[in-house]
């Protein structure tokens, strides 16, 4: 299944200019790589990324594919699903529980909501197969990587920094 030609160029348009108010170089292969994910409504991998341009792009690499997925992730203009990068993280804690994700570090922490164990699954999902256990996952920045992102702006611009300071008193 593919999505509209439509959509798919203002997904592109999109991409084109936040690439040029980010800064980032608008190669041919970054190009492609997000105009095969924005055609795709299967979420694909960087593999299946890098399977589907090779006819066209034979001298494209699994690298190539992973890093311009990820500046597509840090740009905002593509979600993952699924661990952060390429790491995986395993659970023993098998009670009903939920997770908050650190999108930036990775970090996994468990968290309890009766709310969320009773949320009610729509007949759509239902649709595309059985049902054998379901779990929330919240993504954020944590704590920890907010505080660091507050350090770096203020350490970019100790002047700015500075006057915020000042008008807060």
């Amino acid at each position: 299944m593919k999505v509209d030609r439509s959509e798919v160029e203002r997904r592109v348009e999109h991409f084109k200019e936040a690439a040029r108010q980010a800064g980032v170089k608008l190669t041919h292969q970054r190009l492609e790589i997000f105009r095969e994910v924005a055609a795709s409504l299967k979420h694909p991998s960087a593999e299946a990324v890098l399977k589907a341009l090779q006819p066209r792009m034979p001298t494209v690499s699994l690298d190539t594919v992973y890093r311009t997925l990820w500046l597509l992730s840090d740009l905002g203009l593509v979600s993952t699903l699924g661990p952060k990068r390429e790491s995986v993280r395993f659970d023993a804690n098998l009670e009903q529980h939920h997770h908050y994700v650190c999108v930036r570090c990775g970090q996994a922490s468990d968290f309890e909501s009766e709310e969320l164990n009773v949320l009610r699954i729509p007949e759509s999902v239902k649709e595309l197969g059985s049902i054998v256990g379901t779990h929330v996952e919240v993504r954020g920045v944590c704590g920890r990587c907010a505080k660091e992102q507050r350090d770096e702006s203020a350490n970019r611009n100790p002047k700015e920094t500075r006057s915020k300071e000042r008008s807060r008193t």
